[in-house]
């Protein structure tokens, strides 16, 4: 199975999740009004991925780690899992970059 953007509604907003290969989201969206402003987000990510100062890695208060990806003017774009190892993050980075160039859309809002 091919990594994919999964397109979804949720009440009023939109947002998406990219999902790699074997299913797993490794990256989630942050929520948009408008179902155009979050295909342009899947656009953002495929071209931020490729950039690793883009990727902000980060600690929760209960040591997990996790990333986010940020836009050019910094604002944030998606938002990863919560990773039990700093190595397990890296991996999701390395598959968001993989990934989100080629993945395809599926749009479950139609």
């Amino acid at each position: 199975m091919a990594a994919k953007f999964v397109l979804k509604k949720s009440k009023d907003q939109f947002m998406f999740n990219l999902k790699a290969g074997n299913g797993e989201i490794i990256l989630t969206s942050e929520r948009y009004k408008a179902k155009a402003s979050a295909k342009n987000g899947i656009e953002s990510v495929r071209k931020n991925s490729q950039d690793d100062d883009r990727f902000e890695r980060k600690e929760s208060s209960n040591g997990k780690s996790y990333f986010i990806l940020k836009a050019m003017n910094n604002e944030p774009i998606g938002k990863s899992e919560m990773y039990n190892s700093k190595s397990g993050m890296e991996n999701g980075i390395k598959s968001v970059k993989e990934n989100a160039p080629t993945a395809e859309v599926e749009d479950l809002t139609v």
